[in-house]
């Protein structure tokens, strides 16, 4: 048999291992009972892009731009305004592009008693980076938001939900107390580090609750919107649902650019408003759910 030198199926089982190991879920955090004797925890996400996928391509041309600023212009005042009818706080992941470019959004996010969590400087690539390049635009990022919010984020959210192998470091040595990246499971869990507990809490994130799958458009691929909106509503009531029957956490994740237009932000109006009438739900933001869970764990 032949093959390149260093093809997968030549490992040796510590190199295979190794990798799989880098990063692990840990002990599940989910906690016996949530705050108030309520069944499900919900936590609703955002994350305001705006221009920054666009300017991260080096697509600098109005068309790809004006729909990024659709997010800010338009969509992030609609939903708002929908979170405060519903009494719902989110959780609002900015890149500090974003933040530096639309001046006053961070701030509205924070007055309204919103989180503000980490998501990149321009929406880079983290595995494209080399780890103090990583690191650098984490701080640069941090110190952002930090002076736009007026309180230093506890979370982050990598861009694309792109983790490179130097992340979970530098979401150590930088404090957070969470990441809503990955996808090791549907509830709370501890991050391993090549084996050892961090401390650090995974809130973990899925494509089926993220708006970008069924609604992307691009107009030079075959990438179309084919699900509509009431299809998807059904899809996250369900998992909405079954997290509720677990008595565990159902998150959401959302673009402001995405979700933001009328026949889509009416799905999350009803998605809200059924979660509310269950009488049983706790809205709380990604911050909320984590210091309740490290809390619970003792």
């Amino acid at each position: 048999m032949t093959g390149p030198e260093d093809a997968p199926w030549r490992w040796p089982e510590e190199r295979w291992r190794g990798h799989v190991e880098h990063v692990r879920a840990g002990r599940s955090l989910t906690p016996a009972r949530w705050p108030g004797g309520r069944r499900v925890a919900v936590a609703i996400s955002f994350d305001s892009d705006h221009e920054t996928p666009a300017l991260r391509d080096g697509e600098v041309l109005p068309g790809k731009l004006a729909a990024g600023e659709y997010g800010a212009r338009v969509a992030v005042p609609r939903i708002l305004e929908l979170l405060r009818r519903h009494e719902v706080p989110a959780s609002f992941f900015v890149p500090a592009v974003s933040a530096l470019l639309h001046d006053g959004e961070v701030a509205r996010y924070a007055a309204e008693g919103h989180e503000v969590a980490l998501h990149g400087w321009i929406h880079e690539r983290n595995t494209t980076l080399a780890p103090a390049d990583e690191r650098e635009l984490m701080l640069r990022a941090a110190d952002v938001l930090t002076a736009q919010s007026g309180t230093r984020p506890v979370g982050l959210r990598t861009p694309s939900w792109d983790f490179s192998a130097a992340t979970l470091d530098l979401v150590v040595e930088l404090g957070l107390a969470y990441d809503s990246s990955l996808m090791a499971d549907d509830e709370p869990y501890e991050l391993l580090s090549r084996g050892e507990p961090t401390g650090v809490v995974e809130l973990p994130v899925e494509w089926i609750r993220d708006d970008v799958p069924y609604f992307g458009m691009d107009r030079f691929t075959g990438l179309r919107p084919y699900t509509p909106p009431r299809e998807v509503g059904r899809i996250w009531r369900d998992e909405f649902d079954a997290a509720r029957a677990a008595g565990g956490l159902f998150q959401l994740t959302m673009h402001p650019h995405v979700i933001g237009h009328r026949s889509r932000l009416v799905v999350l109006d009803e998605l809200l408003g059924h979660i509310a009438g269950t009488g049983d739900a706790w809205f709380a933001t990604h911050a909320d759910v984590v210091a309740h869970v490290l809390a619970a764990a003792g």
